[in-house]
């Protein structure tokens, strides 16, 4: 028998069956939580995002229209729930995921680049330099470290990153370009070896942007 799909859940879950929402919970508050984890660096934060997303969830699965999947549908409510307590944190007025970030700009050219063939956090494995990283992606802006969060670290595709942050798709690959430029020049220079750095080219930021 096939598995139930989250829009199958969804529906069983409007006619009142409770263990479907259960389910949608299972299925998705793993990575719910990984991304607000991402985004808050406080596990009870965390917690508390993917609790009230469920909640809120429920209370509103009446406005979900199947016109994205369940999964950026929840994800976008989740990355509200998250940004409050940033933004509560930082005591500043709240400003909307799709607050412009530069599309069509020149992207800044980092001093220096790493030659690596894959993603930083894919390839950074061990306990200590997963800390750096964090740290790093911490202090990115907060729109490219959504896009980050999404795309790199939960394997969101482009077309559901820009649905999820309600941005365009040139939008998100800009973000995530710069994301990873600033994170890659972050670790080589404090990884790198000296000898191996060389100056960035043109062709690495095409090179780059193709793999989005």
């Amino acid at each position: 028998m096939p598995p139930t799909t989250d829009n199958q859940l969804v529906q069983q879950a409007r006619a009142g069956e409770f263990q479907a929402f259960e389910l949608l919970v299972s299925r998705h508050e793993g990575p719910l939580y990984a991304a607000a984890w991402h985004l808050t660096h406080n596990h009870h934060d965390a917690q508390d995002v993917v609790q009230n997303t469920f909640l809120s969830a429920m209370e509103h699965l009446g406005s979900f229209r199947e016109e994205s999947s369940f999964a950026t549908w929840i994800t976008r409510i989740a990355l509200n729930f998250a940004l409050k307590v940033l933004r509560s944190r930082k005591q500043r007025a709240t400003v909307p995921l799709e607050a412009p970030d530069g599309e069509g700009q020149t992207v800044p050219v980092p001093e220096y680049i790493a030659d690596w063939t894959t993603d930083p956090a894919r390839t950074v494995q061990r306990r200590e330099l997963r800390a750096i990283l964090d740290e790093a992606v911490a202090q990115l802006p907060e729109g490219q470290r959504l896009v980050f969060v999404l795309r790199d670290v939960q394997g969101l595709s482009v077309r559901e990153t820009a649905q999820a942050l309600d941005l365009t798709e040139g939008n998100v690959k800009v973000r995530l370009l710069r994301a990873r430029l600033a994170l890659r020049e972050v670790l080589t220079r404090r990884f790198g070896d000296p000898a191996t750095r060389r100056q960035p080219h043109v062709h690495d930021h095409a090179s780059a942007e193709d793999k989005t």
